[in-house]
């Protein structure tokens, strides 16, 4: 990925240049992450061969195969046809970006659409999971209520999200791991940073007010 600083947002794509080590991540800017297409076209290889050695099978291009196979056929034929057409579906060329990580919060489609401010993240970190880096996010009190609230209504736990953390994996994203928890972590630190200086904007506007109001 290639920060752009005077440019429009950036979009993290499948090349060589999105895992660089070296990349650098501007906090003004939203960070845009796609699908890895590279794995997704595997799996869509996968698919066409399938279906390939199933149609084998259903128009008897074998010798020796009986009725069954022949069904197994274009049951194989059916069933890989329409699961290697949902996956040319989920080509991040054709669905957009499923992680997006802005200046004011973030939003990881593979969680739920709910748009996370990072005023409502107390905390950043990382945790080892089965041998893959994840970054947690801890919410505050407010919005673990909230998000309670939402998995009370939907009567399921969003993929990745537990009862008092968020958790963000970079497996399967066309981004490495480093790259996006730079990205939360300096969009979280901007965040704190506006926070706190807001708040001491206030206090000077309720001090002046005081002191206008005294005299």
């Amino acid at each position: 990925m290639q920060a752009h600083p005077d440019g429009p947002p950036s979009a993290v794509s499948d090349s060589p240049q999105s895992v660089a080590p070296t990349a650098r991540v501007d906090a003004s800017h939203d960070l845009e992450v796609n699908q890895c297409a590279t794995r997704l076209r595997l799996l869509v290889a996968a698919g066409f061969a399938m279906m390939l050695f199933s149609a084998s099978l259903a128009f008897d291009w074998w010798d020796s195969l009986g009725d069954y196979d022949t069904a197994v056929g274009y049951a194989g034929v059916a069933v890989f046809g329409l699961i290697t057409g949902w996956l040319i579906w989920l080509l991040p060329g054709e669905r957009g970006p499923v992680v997006i990580v802005t200046p004011y919060g973030i939003r990881d489609l593979r969680i739920g659409n709910e748009f996370l401010l990072w005023e409502s993240i107390a905390e950043i970190s990382t945790e080892d999971r089965r041998g893959h880096r994840m970054i947690v996010l801890t919410p505050t009190p407010a919005l673990q209520q909230q998000l309670s609230c939402i998995r009370g209504r939907s009567r399921a736990t969003p993929r990745g999200a537990q009862q008092d953390q968020i958790v963000i994996s970079s497996e399967g994203l066309a981004t490495d791991f480093d790259t996006l928890q730079r990205a939360c972590r300096d969009c979280h630190a901007a965040s704190d940073a506006r926070t706190a200086l807001r708040r001491d904007r206030d206090q000077g506007s309720g001090a002046q007010g005081l002191a206008v109001q005294a005299s």
